[in-house]
C-alpha cells in the first residue's frame, strides 16, 4: 500500500504541443498539459460537462517519447505523481505550480 500514497492516473486529451527543453546535463524535459472530462447530471436533469485542465513535466526518456509521439489533441494515459513547487515571478512575487510528474506514458489514440 506505500506506493499508492502520491499517486496519479489521468486519461485525457492532450490540450498543447508538448514544449520540450533540453537542460544543460543534456537530459530532456516536457511540459504539457491534459484535459480530463467527467459528465453528470445537475439536480434539474440537465447534462452537464466539466472538464479540468492537468499541468504535467515529464523527464529523461518519458520526455523523449513525449517530444515523438505526443501532439495536440492526442489521447494518452499517464501515471505519475502531484507534485507542489514555488518560484518567484519577474515582479518578485511568489507564484504556485501543482503539476503531475510523469513516469509512465501510454499512447491511445492514432
Amino acid at each position: 500500500m506505500n506506493a499508492m500514497k502520491n499517486r496519479v492516473q489521468l486519461i485525457g486529451n492532450v490540450g498543447n504541443n508538448p514544449e520540450i527543453k533540453i537542460l544543460e546535463s543534456g537530459k530532456k524535459l516536457a511540459h504539457l498539459t491534459i484535459a480530463t472530462n467527467d459528465v453528470y447530471r445537475n439536480e434539474k436533469g440537465d447534462k452537464v460537462e466539466q472538464t479540468e485542465w492537468h499541468r504535467v513535466t515529464a523527464w529523461g526518456k518519458t520526455a523523449e517519447i513525449i517530444e515523438k509521439f505526443v501532439v495536440k489533441g492526442k489521447e494518452v494515459a499517464i501515471d505519475g505523481k502531484l507534485t507542489h513547487r514555488s518560484y518567484d515571478d519577474k515582479n518578485g512575487e511568489k507564484r504556485y505550480i501543482t503539476e503531475v510528474v510523469v513516469n509512465e506514458i501510454l499512447l491511445l489514440s492514432k
